[in-house]
């Protein structure tokens, strides 16, 4: 089976609730991530980082972190999958990584990452700074349109999240 393979049966034993047989997975396969992220091809690496999510593997954030930072835009929207999908149910993982996020939807090269780094901000506490990071995105007419759609999607969501207040 391949780190890919065990990845989709992972995503699949997760979405079922079998935690223990997940448990199970995890341990087999938790030293291959490793070895995988560290690979030189980036296809191997954006595919360990995409697993990172389907594995639900929180004690691997710190690679994520490192995936955000990766050279090749797969990785980096690999691991922002990744990281979007831990982050649903806690916000703290896109806490932590707050200004990388800010700096990606901000600056990135790749317009898919810097959608998909808006996207992943959504899940996180609905702070000031990214709110007005997002909404002065979503103005800028010399962005991609669907940039500029996102972040004006996540900068409203986020709005209503804070309250009045923001």
């Amino acid at each position: 089976m391949t780190l890919a393979e065990a990845a989709a049966r992972a995503e699949s034993l997760a979405e079922a609730g079998a935690e223990r047989e997940l448990a199970t997975l995890r341990a087999e396969w938790s030293d291959e991530i490793e070895a995988a992220v560290r690979r030189a091809d980036y296809r191997e690496r954006s595919v360990a980082y995409r697993a990172i999510g389907q594995f639900r593997f929180r004690q691997k954030t710190e690679l994520l972190r490192r995936g955000l930072e990766d050279e090749s835009p797969s990785c980096r929207g690999s691991a922002l999958v990744s990281l979007e999908r831990l982050s649903r149910e806690s916000p703290g993982v896109v806490n932590a990584v707050r200004p990388l996020l800010h700096r990606l939807v901000n600056e990135d090269a790749n317009q898919a990452v810097r959608r998909l780094a808006a996207v992943c901000l959504r899940n996180g506490s609905p702070q000031r700074e990214t709110i007005v990071l997002l909404a002065g995105l979503a103005q800028d007419d010399r962005l991609d349109r669907d940039l500029r759609e996102v972040a004006g999607k996540v900068a409203a969501q986020l709005r209503k999240r804070a309250g009045p207040a923001r």
